[in-house]
């Protein structure tokens, strides 16, 4: 397969400048081992590429678990560990080293680079000992402008209103959605796809899972996935989902975090001030991989766009949710991720919200028309939001940028890719 560049890979460079150690997390097969593999040359010394060790060898990890301090101290650094997870006692003795570098040889950065497919911070056992002396950084699977060798820079177009002059690349958006997923089959035929995804999921349930917690029913994984898969987009109700896969609603929740630390999931916050107006406070959860999301649903993204639109609008969705998280992530734009929603029903489907209170709202429409009326859940936001809103788009499948307003536009899908 062939390598294309991460869009966060020099987010990943800088980090090894200035911190001990960088944790790369992501779910499994995103590209963390092909990405250490590459920066490796970047970030050896003495002309020679960084150390390179896996704990999937289980000759490695043996060893790695009986006498950590020594095995980590037996390779030269820069190194390189991936998977670090399997071997939790790594963590403590990393502490201990990481500490006399530091004691020995002040400004000791970039020795050690680790990856692994749990959230290392969901995980305060391992994340710990480390704390104050490790950067986290999140692989995601391919945005589309990756798997397209696009600069990856829609999102911040977006919020600085530069867009005109963009073009589609002669990229369709059921190609930009087909696109953006894992690497190994981004290009795949859908027949590929399934059987990829079906060993996939097995994998996560049979071996990482059982890694990372004990779970007495982790059979109903699948199905849990499923039924997140079909509310995508929508508000997250824990009894609702307990009901319908018959677990308990503490338990479900906790099933629903098992997913989301493997990175299969993710929950978007609703944005709320201490403001006059009643507001939903609910977040709503969205699937990392749309191609993922259609997998569980047995559907076919070509054929919704067509037959069925209005299931087509709830893949779209989750697909502008999946690329806005991951262009956040490899640019390091300092923001968080937000939904609108008042409780009479005015909603936005995405705020993003900069540490200086500003906001800028982000609408999506699966028609190649737009109108005023498609504004009004973002007039509603501008309204209650004052000088801090800074504008607000509806990206739609139409191919003009046009303006409705004082910093309101509609702009085509393609911004992103």
């Amino acid at each position: 397969m062939m390598f294309l560049p991460r869009h966060i890979e020099s987010r990943l460079l800088a980090a090894l400048k200035t911190s001990p150690v960088v944790f790369l997390n992501g779910a499994r097969q995103t590209g963390k081992s092909t990405l250490v593999n590459d920066v490796a040359q970047n970030i050896g010394r003495n002309h020679l590429p960084a150390s390179y060790v896996t704990f999937d060898r289980p000759t490695v990890m043996a060893a790695a678990s009986a006498a950590p301090e020594a095995f980590l101290t037996g390779y030269p650094k820069p190194l390189i560990i991936d998977e670090v997870q399997l071997v939790p006692e790594v963590f403590r003795a990393l502490k201990v080293i990481v500490d006399e570098d530091r004691l020995f040889n002040k400004g000791a950065v970039g020795n050690y680079l680790l990856t692994g497919s749990a959230n290392i911070l969901a995980l305060p056992k391992l994340s710990d000992p480390l704390v104050g002396r490790m950067q986290v950084l999140t692989l995601y699977p391919f945005t589309a402008a990756e798997a397209s060798k696009g600069d990856g820079k829609g999102l911040n177009r977006l919020l600085e209103m530069d867009f005109f002059g963009i073009t589609n690349r002669e990229i369709s958006l059921i190609d930009a959605m087909k696109l953006a997923t894992f690497p190994e089959i981004a290009i795949a035929h859908d027949k590929d796809r399934n059987s990829w995804y079906e060993n996939y999921i097995a994998t996560l349930i049979q071996r990482d899972v059982k890694q990372i917690a004990e779970l007495e029913k982790s059979y109903l994984l699948p199905q849990l996935l499923r039924i997140l898969a079909a509310r995508a987009g929508g508000l997250l109700n824990d009894s609702d989902i307990a009901r319908e896969i018959g677990l308990t609603s503490p338990t479900a929740k906790t099933y629903r975090h098992i997913l989301q630390m493997m990175f299969l999931t993710f929950d978007i916050r609703p944005w709320h001030r201490n403001i006059g107006k009643r507001l939903v406070k609910a977040p709503k959860g969205y699937i990392i991989d749309t191609a993922l999301l259609c997998h569980m649903l047995d559907w076919n993204i070509d054929d919704l766009a067509t037959s069925k639109p209005e299931l087509f609008g709830h893949i779209l969705e989750n697909y502008v949710a999946t690329e806005i998280l991951k262009q956040l992530n490899n640019n390091h734009i300092n923001a968080s991720l937000y939904h609108f929603r008042t409780s009479d029903g005015k909603e936005v489907d995405f705020i993003i919200e900069k540490p200086n209170g500003s906001v800028f709202a982000i609408e999506v429409k699966r028609s190649e028309t737009v109108t005023i009326d498609d504004f009004k859940g973002i007039k509603e936001f501008q309204a209650i939001t004052g000088n801090d809103f800074i504008g607000g788009v509806v990206l739609y499948t139409g191919k003009e940028v046009v303006p409705f307003g004082t910093n309101l536009w509609a702009v085509p899908l393609f911004v992103l890719w």
